[in-house]
């Protein structure tokens, strides 16, 4: 599997993370790859299966785990296979700016 998507989250598998990319604190045991503006709902994965970097604007999620449970509150879960990916939040276009999906 090379991509996923949930909702505005769409993780696409690569190779490598970029050197100096630092880690994320988890939140309550769980690395939040994306949060609503307006619910508070997150898109996460267990810490202790995985590891969550940044490297300038730009996040990675590397799956250490066989398979991994990525959760939402308002979408079913998706299983992610082990292995290194960029975390993507997907953008939509309105006339009047190019803005984040909200979720």
């Amino acid at each position: 599997m090379r991509q996923v998507r949930q909702g505005d989250v769409f993780l696409r598998k690569i190779d490598e993370v970029p050197e100096g990319a630092e880690e994320c604190t988890p939140k309550n045991d769980r690395l939040i790859l994306a949060e609503g503006e307006a619910t508070g709902h997150h898109h996460s994965v267990a810490a202790a299966q995985a590891r969550l970097l940044r490297y300038k604007e730009q996040m990675y999620l590397v799956v250490a785990a066989k398979m991994l449970q990525l959760i939402h509150q308002e979408h079913s879960p998706l299983e992610i296979p082990e292995g290194i990916y960029e975390v993507i939040r997907q953008r939509e276009y309105t006339p009047q700016e190019v803005r984040r999906v909200a979720d």
